[in-house]
């Protein structure tokens, strides 16, 4: 079968790793079964795979992706949740499980025509989502949709800062955020994509790093050290900022005297349940918001995917189709 894959690590030139070709169909555990992937979607954790980040060199060749849509072996639409863990050691939850890992990490992932996955781990795809819509919730979306309706403790009418519009993730916290009520404030330094958010429904969309007309109650933070500062200064005493990745560094000046001083929360999040994926495909249909797909790749063409998101040339998700 066709597939991406992992073959090597280069950190400053990530895609010397990525190659694309003939791989074997998947083995299939006890308790696991097949998926015919109709579409899968680009996130970064593609992208730090192949620099080497969170990922063994004696597990290459590895096939690459955590996002996939597809059909069952039954003939089921299904949507594939990426958390390849056991709710029971993680205490009711899979994310907490000191043994998970995602698709791609220490099994094959979904950037191929089929992928072999835990029967738990099939989520019913709704008819009103599209493949390619439906592919860009296992990561992406749901990691937002547990930033902001599970760490975050925000009501509606509460103001929210998203840093760095753009990407997978901020994209889906500006439009879930809106369609919850929120006031959705976010960031960027291209004024393409500021105004590209302000359509997506936030409420106001500022350069980076700039004075805001007033604190919020929270701010989520994927960008890390470049936004780090920033997003401590304009939370509100006693504010929340939750933080779910860190693509421009993980090591920014921590200011404790201000996080203790303001009484500020530091709220790690990472990915989210089965049962998350399930509500948030569902609060989809409720509401009418929908993923922004910003192109559809044949997977034979991901190369300029890969491309796109490691010069920031995107806004939304990239999806490709196998």
């Amino acid at each position: 079968m066709f597939a991406a894959t992992a073959t090597q690590f280069d950190a400053d030139n990530p895609l010397n790793g990525l190659t694309l070709g003939e791989r074997p169909e998947p083995e299939v555990p006890d308790g696991w079964t097949t998926v015919t992937v109709k579409a899968t979607a680009l996130n970064h954790h593609d992208l730090w795979s192949l620099k080497g980040v969170g990922l063994r060199a004696e597990r290459l060749p590895i096939i690459l992706g955590c996002d996939a849509a597809g059909v069952d072996e039954d003939g089921n639409e299904v949507i594939v949740h990426s958390v390849i863990g056991d709710p029971e050691r993680g205490g009711g939850d899979e994310t907490l499980d000191p043994k998970r890992s995602l698709l791609s990490e220490t099994y094959d992932g979904t950037f191929a025509e089929r992928v072999a996955v835990p029967r738990r781990n099939l989520v019913p795809k709704p008819a009103e989502l599209s493949f390619a819509e439906a592919a860009c919730l296992p990561t992406a979306w749901l990691t937002a949709y547990r930033m902001l309706f599970d760490k975050a403790g925000l009501q509606p009418g509460s103001t929210v800062l998203v840093q760095g519009a753009g990407g997978g993730v901020a994209t889906a916290l500006i439009a879930l955020g809106a369609a919850a009520g929120y006031r959705v404030w976010t960031t960027s330094r291209s004024d393409a994509k500021r105004k590209r958010a302000l359509e997506l429904g936030a409420d106001a969309a500022f350069e980076s790093g700039a004075r805001l007309p007033e604190r919020v109650d929270a701010v989520m933070e994927t960008v890390g050290q470049a936004t780090w500062s920033h997003s401590l200064k304009s939370l509100r005493p006693g504010g929340r900022i939750v933080v779910s990745g860190a693509t421009s560094g993980q090591v920014p000046p921590a200011e404790l005297n201000r996080v203790f001083f303001l009484q500020l929360s530091v709220i790690g999040s990472t990915m989210g349940t089965r049962d998350q994926l399930e509500r948030l495909a569902r609060f989809l249909v409720k509401t009418g918001t929908r993923p922004l797909v910003d192109r559809t790749l044949p997977l034979a063409e991901a190369r300029d995917g890969f491309a796109a998101m490691h010069d920031g040339d995107l806004f939304g998700k990239i999806v490709f189709t196998p």
